[in-house]
């Protein structure tokens, strides 16, 4: 455990860090209680080693996909594919979710989310926030609030107050991936799986009370891989409503295919939570990075800049039909992705193409047939709520008819083409180093030129850089993308940020451990799975400082 985080709170095999910091004492007190702790430590020791081989299996096949396998659509499983089944009925509130919002689970986003107008909000554990073991405690008092109707906040800087209003959106929860470890809580002397603790204690503490009030335990699920990794969860689905005293079925959960393999086990996953299956979700930044990640060793699939990649894309429009047309078949909500334009006040002309861009998008998605989409900032919500008024008079598009032709393998795998320029380098050595900085500082979900970015993007723009220099790309005039230009582009950017938001912001922030660990990851001689473990490591270290 970090430096002076050790303390009483604990089980017969659990230990849990201590309140030391008086601002989350109180919440601590709420949350960690001993009834919590012992149903987080019964499901760390019943799943931690089902969790463990999933983790082992991914490595392995990771390794064959580096020498040069591909994914493809499973043949033992091609009985489910053609199969006539369907996935349970969701309760009515989730019915219609023609507009979601996401954010991290601080009280202020909290109360604003859940005010926005929005069908849904989902609470993220993920990547929206950084798992500071004060964010995490705090977000779970703030929700256990949400969920009874207390929660109310008084902003310091103005005074201002802040409380629910009278038909707060759908609470939904996103606890982090089988892949992220919460190192504040040890069961056998081990961290325990972060997403086993995310949801143990959201469950624990709100599942009866939400069935009360006559809502449910509904959870977003984020960074499968396999069908396998969808059991795992529907394990953990039964065992847990079984302790609860809850019948099966009651917990829901949408997942989100932010995975290239996930997206060839599309049937798979809903058949293996059909009792408690609330759709797909097309997690499309994440998508991006899982590409570059499981096609690590494929030349032709070298990305153009990040900005040349739009849903019109021929890999990202087939992954879009095949989810839509799977959900529909098997009754099942198809949900739309992210919309990160942020309003932008002090420009009306940039806003109004912000805006414009937020239209076109969400106009796509309701024609595509999809039941529903996401957004980052409450001033969104009307935007895209009318786009979807419009276009889907009813509360979903579930009764749709299959118009497209079967998505292949092929067209999932298809290369991008594009260019690569000096301009898009840059903006993602900017970008990727501004993000990592603020979730070393806490914040996870932070507003970069005009959008609101979380970890997908950070991942994105490090292994796009990785990528290039990798396998040898050039940009547009010829140049070679090697580790050199990239080490003066990063001192230049730096430079250039430090002049954004001035030297004593710059000087007072986490920019050169950012730094540092940008470029080691970019550099790299391989590809690190994931950007936010090794982050999560120099996070923890910093709290045993402090």
């Amino acid at each position: 455990m970090p430096r002076g985080h050790s303390g009483p709170a604990s089980t017969s095999r659990l230990r849990v860090a201590a309140a030391t910091d008086r601002s989350i004492a109180a919440a601590a007190a709420r949350v960690l209680t001993s009834e919590a702790l012992a149903f987080v430590e019964d499901l760390v020791v019943r799943f931690r080693p089902r969790i463990d081989e999933r983790l082992a299996a991914r490595r392995a096949q990771h390794a064959r996909w580096a020498a040069g396998e591909r994914p493809h659509f499973l043949p033992e499983t091609a009985s489910v594919r053609a199969g006539d089944w369907r996935t349970g009925p969701v309760p009515a509130e989730l019915q219609d979710r023609r507009v979601e919002i996401t954010g991290p689970v601080d009280r202020k986003m909290v109360i604003n989310a859940l005010n926005s107008g929005a069908s849904v909000f989902m609470a993220d554990f993920e990547d929206a926030t950084s798992p500071t073991w004060a964010n995490l405690v705090l977000g779970h008092a703030n929700l256990m609030d949400a969920v009874r109707r207390t929660v109310s906040y008084v902003a310091p800087e103005t005074g201002r107050s802040y409380a629910l209003s009278a038909t707060p959106a759908v609470l939904m929860v996103r606890p982090r991936g089988l892949h992220l470890i919460e190192r504040h809580v040890l069961v056998d002397d081990r961290p325990a799986p972060g997403p086993l603790v995310d949801f143990g204690l959201f469950a624990v503490h709100n599942a009866a009370e939400l069935v009360r009030r006559g809502s449910g335990p509904y959870f977003y699920l984020p960074k499968l891989e396999s069908h396998l990794d969808a059991r795992v969860w529907n394990d953990v689905f039964l065992h847990a409503q079984e302790r609860l005293g809850l019948p099966v079925g009651t917990i829901k959960a949408t997942v989100l295919i932010e995975t290239l393999p996930a997206a060839f086990e599309m049937d798979e996953i809903l058949y293996e939570l059909r009792d408690h299956s609330a759709g797909l979700n097309c997690g499309r930044w994440d998508y991006i990075f899982s590409s570059i990640k499981t096609l690590v060793g494929d030349r032709a699939f070298v990305l153009p800049d990040r900005g040349q990649l739009t849903m019109e894309t021929p890999y990202l429009s087939a992954y879009v039909r095949r989810l839509i047309a799977i959900c529909h078949r098997r009754g099942a909500h198809a949900m739309g992705g992210m919309a990160a334009q942020i309003p932008i006040k002090d420009d009306p002309a940039a806003n109004d193409a912000a805006l414009a861009k937020v239209r076109a998008d969400k106009l796509r998605e309701v024609r595509a047939g999809h039941d529903g989409t996401w957004v980052a900032h409450p001033a969104l919500v009307p935007v895209a709520k009318a786009i979807f008024d419009e276009g889907m008079p009813g509360p979903n598009q579930l009764s749709a008819g299959l118009t497209s032709p079967p998505v292949t393998e092929a067209m999932l795998l298809e290369p991008p083409h594009g260019t690569r320029t000096e301009a898009g380098l840059r903006h993602n050595i900017r970008v990727g180093i501004q993000y990592i900085e603020s979730w070393l500082r806490g914040l996870g979900c932070v507003p970069i030129y005009h959008l609101m970015e979380d970890a997908a993007t950070a991942e994105i723009c490090r292994t796009q850089v990785w990528q290039w220099v990798h396998h040898r790309a050039t940009l547009d005039d010829g140049r070679a993308i090697d580790a050199a230009l990239v080490e003066r582009l990063i001192d230049e950017e730096l430079s250039r940020v430090r002049a954004e938001v001035g030297a004593a912001r710059f000087d007072a922030g986490a920019f050169d451990r950012a730094r540092d660990l940008f470029a080691r990851l970019a550099l790299a001689p391989t590809l690190e799975e994931f950007l936010t473990v090794p982050a999560y490591d120099a996070l923890v270290a910093t709290e045993g400082e402090s």
